[in-house]
């Protein structure tokens, strides 16, 4: 089965495609919430499927999971991951309220989660199609708050052939001097689309 190998300059590559994004994303972020905000790429990296969930402690952790389909040249799913408490912290955030101030996530808070992972997935798929010369595009968003194990299997629901090979860009938000804000932005491809994408990463 092929797997996503990729050595040390394609994995550079890739965090800064991640980086590229990041900055587009923060600005549309800024200008949507008038409000200058932050998004770093700490890290990148390929990982197991199986291992998604001790990113953000493990399987039985409650997770808010942003999930899309990848269109167009390459069949996959993006998932955008972050714990309950960075959900709440980030709907904060964007609603400019006080910091804790959610302790459930009401209606406008899902739509400004599900409006971010909107925005991080064009910003990423825009970079990655310049980079890998491949047209990716982004379906509209699904958010599931559940356990970290029952989001993994609704993204596997529906989506033959799942890779085990993923590619995890770390995504980390902040507000001037404010907290730090952490999620998962997952690019999760399926086994005939992993050969597209070896191919087109030219380094």
């Amino acid at each position: 089965m092929e797997t996503l190998s990729l050595n040390e300059n394609q994995m550079d590559a890739f965090k800064e495609v991640g980086n590229i994004g990041a900055g587009h994303a923060a600005t549309a972020l800024s200008q949507l919430i008038k409000k200058k905000v932050m998004i770093s790429v700490p890290s990148a990296r390929v990982m197991e499927l199986k291992d998604v969930p001790g990113l953000i402690g493990d399987k039985n952790s409650l997770v808010a999971g942003i999930i899309m389909n990848v269109l167009g040249d390459i069949s996959a799913k993006i998932l955008f991951l972050l714990t309950r408490e960075s959900a709440l912290s980030l709907a904060d955030m964007l609603l400019q309220k006080q910091a804790g101030s959610s302790k459930v996530l009401s209606e406008i808070g899902n739509s400004a989660i599900k409006e971010t992972g909107n925005i991080l997935a064009g910003a990423y798929m825009n970079a990655l199609n310049e980079f890998l010369g491949l047209m990716l595009l982004p379906s509209v968003p699904n958010l599931v708050f559940d356990i970290a194990e029952a989001v993994m299997t609704s993204v596997s629901e529906g989506f033959e052939g799942v890779s085990n090979s993923i590619l995890s860009i770390e995504t980390q938000f902040s507000e001037a001097d404010k907290q730090v804000i952490k999620g998962y932005m997952l690019l999760i491809p399926d086994i005939s689309s992993v050969k597209v994408l070896l191919e087109a990463v030219k380094l």
